[in-house]
């Protein structure tokens, strides 16, 4: 048997048709989800990618790895850390990867025999790209059985999509740089804007319609599915499709404006750790399941050593999806732990039916320390119930510590340890701000805050004024 392992970057799993999106942007997507099996309630461990993947990749969550951040020069992994490519390789499989996660860490490229890396002269990477080099290495690969990771990163800013997926998502009647519509200008106030601005906003002009950003990712999306529809086509041509498990999966969602997240992938809320996942494998799965219950990333490796036959690690954090796929279980764990250190730092719990987020550093949001959400009554999560049910919020929480120490086993926080030394994404707002003379505080302070560029011309007034 084959393995083709899908991560679609920064995808929503509201955003899919199957997971009940009205919209059109996943018709090929919901195709390969009636083949197979949908996983309604799967969550990301660790955010953002490169937590993610890690995570994904050793079965294990990042306070048993120590890589809990992303961007920081305190990851490492050590090279005796089981990793799923290696333990394929190992038993006879021919591992390869399309990806370009070797440029954030080392560990990325382990146990593949070909890696083959998707960067371009551009960061924003083409799926076309992605399948022009795996359908070339499919097409030459030989009889032994495979592994084959793909990375596409369509749904990540910069939203980029072809114009002709736009139409779809947005009402070409109006327009999306009116200067009288202002949805916009809550994010172009907002503390994150220097950063997003260079790597997001100066790419699309001066977008004034919040909802036209919302329908570029919506457009992305759609674009990414004609991707692995083409990539689907080619695995029927080529034969490979009956012997082969596809398993699709995001490695984190997209705050698209919800609270105070301008279309970027941070927060502990169900936009971005309530991923899809969906697994395909002819013959071996039933067409049109659908499991209901708690499931997280790291999962994935036992489920795909199950089903290669190889002896599962005995001190993994995940649990072989198998039960719930073959409908002996609803999901695989009765709550899951969430954790987030890059944009800002904060653990959370939940069982499906509540949440709570405990916020240790804000980073350039507004949070209160702690967010207790009721998720049946309240899916958008918009009424924190923290100071109102106190009693549950202290359950939560005591939850969340005994976790976090039983996990450490005495060893020192990564989390306490990043905070020590600064946020990594707050890092890179620094280093936007000082080409201009500005310092954090100057700017996270400022009572008039407005637009960078204002921020950026007061300062430059000021300064004229000092030197005259």
């Amino acid at each position: 048997m084959n393995f083709i392992f899908i991560s679609l970057d920064t995808l929503r799993a509201d955003r899919l048709g199957a997971y009940g999106y009205k919209k059109p942007t996943s018709p090929y997507i919901d195709k390969i989800a009636s083949e197979g099996v949908l996983f309604e309630k799967a969550y990301a461990a660790d955010i953002p990618t490169e937590v993610a993947h890690t995570g994904i990749f050793t079965g294990k969550v990042g306070l048993t790895t120590g890589v809990v951040s992303h961007g920081s020069e305190l990851n490492s992994l050590p090279k005796s850390v089981q990793w799923l490519p290696s333990l394929l390789k190992n038993a006879g499989y021919t591992t390869a990867a399309v990806d370009n996660l070797y440029q954030l860490k080392e560990w990325f490229a382990r146990g593949y025999r070909h890696y083959m890396n998707s960067s371009g002269s551009k960061r924003w990477i083409d799926g076309k790209t992605i399948n022009e080099l795996a359908t070339s290495w499919l097409s030459t690969k030989g009889d032994e059985p495979f592994f084959l990771f793909l990375h596409y990163w369509d749904p990540h800013t910069p939203y980029l999509p072809p114009e002709k997926y736009i139409p779809s998502f947005y009402d070409q009647e109006k327009n999306p740089y009116d200067p009288s519509n202002r949805s916009m200008d809550e994010a172009y106030n907002s503390a994150a804007y220097p950063f997003f601005k260079y790597h997001h906003y100066d790419m699309l002009g001066s977008v004034t319609d919040a909802e036209y950003m919302n329908a570029l990712y919506d457009a992305e999306v759609r674009y990414l599915d004609d991707r692995l529809r083409e990539l689907d086509e080619e695995l029927e041509r080529l034969g490979l499709a009956e012997d082969t498990m596809l398993v699709l999966f995001g490695d984190h969602g997209e705050s698209l404006t919800e609270h105070d997240i301008y279309w970027d992938h941070c927060g502990l809320y169900d936009a971005t750790v309530n991923v899809p996942l969906i697994i395909r494998w002819p013959n071996r799965i039933a067409g049109g399941r659908r499991v209901p219950g708690l499931v997280q990333q790291v999962d994935l490796m036992p489920t795909l050593l199950e089903a290669a036959g190889i002896q599962i690690p005995d001190d993994l954090d995940g649990k072989s999806l198998w039960p719930a796929i073959n409908g002996q279980a609803s999901g695989t764990h009765d709550r899951v732990f969430l954790s987030e250190c890059a944009w800002q730092a904060a653990r959370g719990v939940t069982d499906g039916n509540y949440k709570l987020i405990v916020t240790y550093d804000s980073g350039p949001f507004k949070r209160p320390p702690r967010e207790l959400y009721d998720l049946k009554s309240d899916p958008g999560e918009t009424i924190n119930l923290a100071e109102l049910m106190p009693e549950l919020a202290d359950e939560l929480q005591l939850l969340i510590d005994e976790w976090v120490q039983g996990k450490l086993a005495g060893r020192e926080d990564p989390m306490q340890k990043q905070l020590e030394v600064g946020l990594p994404f707050r890092k890179r707002i620094e280093t936007i701000l000082g080409q201009y003379g500005l310092s954090w505080d100057e700017w996270w302070n400022d009572p008039i805050r407005g637009k960078f560029d204002d921020a950026v011309e007061r300062k430059q007034r000021a300064l004229e004024e000092q030197q005259r």
